[in-house]
């Protein structure tokens, strides 16, 4: 599997990045029904739930990382990853699972 990258964003509307430290995992879950934006993806912790999306705005995609339009097509429903690095302008994210089955 090819190495995909994300950045959380709009933290601040949930729990904020504080809680958040590096090695943490998180679950994405498209978000089709979504009113503002048809390629939304949730990202939800554990215990908590929704904490922000994948970010999808040249504004608040960080470095390498893939806005959500551009994973979109790359994960299945659900997908799980785990944050690499908290910064102040987002949080920097790697996918461990795209929960798509491998064809056989």
């Amino acid at each position: 599997m090819a190495e995909l990258y994300f950045t959380i964003s709009g933290c601040k509307h949930y729990y904020g990045t504080d809680f958040m430290e590096k090695g943490m995992k998180v679950q994405l879950v498209k978000e089709p029904d979504n009113e503002f934006d048809k390629e939304a993806i949730q990202v939800m912790v554990k215990g908590l739930g929704k904490c922000g999306y994948v970010a999808n705005s040249p504004y608040t995609v960080k470095g390498e990382s893939m806005s959500a339009g551009r994973l979109y097509d790359k994960i299945g429903d659900t997908a799980k990853g785990k944050i690499l690095f908290v910064l102040d302008q987002g949080v920097l994210c790697k996918i461990t699972d795209t929960g798509i089955k491998s064809e056989e």
